[in-house]
């Protein structure tokens, strides 16, 4: 392997590793693009979470969605896992259970490019505290 010497070379040689990587690094303005959350706790990457996580910001890249991508701590829905919490512009988050490849791929095409709601949605069991 060739001895990174710049800058340019190390950036160059993480996007040839790490497809998808344009929309992890979004954050100048978060709220005006899709996020998504992935729980990536030691439960979540047993159950697949890493696996998710890439084939989403590879799709996202692919589909020209503009996202930011991060991954989390537990989110507290183990039973649950991989689990991602999904924020389109405007909106209030929805977090999404048992996401496999398969239900990302369903919850990229209906409900982050066309606003519908599907199967997977976990509930909000708190209520936030307005001042």
């Amino acid at each position: 392997m060739n001895k990174i010497t710049n800058l340019a070379e190390l950036r160059a040689l993480k996007e040839k590793l790490q497809p998808g990587s344009k929309n992890r690094e979004k954050s100048e303005y978060p709220e005006s693009l899709v996020q998504v959350k992935v729980a990536m706790a030691t439960c979540s990457i047993a159950s697949g979470s890493r696996e998710t996580m890439n084939y989403i910001a590879d799709e996202l890249d692919k589909r020209n969605i503009d996202a930011k991508i991060t991954q989390t701590g537990c989110m507290g829905y183990c039973y649950a896992e991989p689990t991602i919490e999904v924020i389109l512009p405007g909106k209030e988050p929805v977090v999404f259970g048992y996401v496999d490849v398969k239900k990302a791929d369903e919850i990229i095409e209906k409900y982050i490019k066309g606003g519908a709601l599907v199967d997977g949605i976990i509930p909000v069991n708190y209520r936030k505290i307005d001042n």
